[in-house]
């Protein structure tokens, strides 16, 4: 059994600052990818920045040079680091993993519960 715990949503105001945590925890043999993705009300749920177990990052342009992410492999945790925050940036955010269990040769798709992240004055 895997789970993946996000934290640290909430209330900014434009131009602020939020940092996300996603925790991943059971029997976790290795985590080759870790991403954030969002879901707007109305909208698709898309990918907002990713990272793989060789540090690569990848970002949506909307959020380059604004959000960072990072990962702590002794934690099995990914974050989010939001900065300049924009009310188009207000969403559900999501926590996906991509990682193999103990005595399992196949890699697994995981999702957390998601965390609100709102920006408004």
């Amino acid at each position: 059994q895997v789970q993946l715990v996000e934290s640290g949503g909430g209330l900014a105001q434009p131009g602020g600052s939020l940092r996300l945590s996603c925790a991943a925890s059971g029997s976790i043999f290795s985590i080759n990818y870790m991403g954030w993705y969002r879901q707007a009300p109305g909208k698709q749920r898309e990918l907002v920045a990713a990272i793989t177990s060789s540090n690569n990052t990848n970002y949506a342009d909307s959020v380059k040079g604004r959000f960072t992410i990072s990962r702590d492999n002794a934690k099995n945790t990914v974050y989010l680091s939001m900065n300049s925050l924009k009310p188009e940036d207000t969403a559900v955010y999501y926590c996906k993993a991509v990682l193999a269990t103990m005595g399992s040769p196949y890699d697994g798709q995981y999702w957390g519960q998601g965390t609100q992240v709102t920006v408004s004055s």
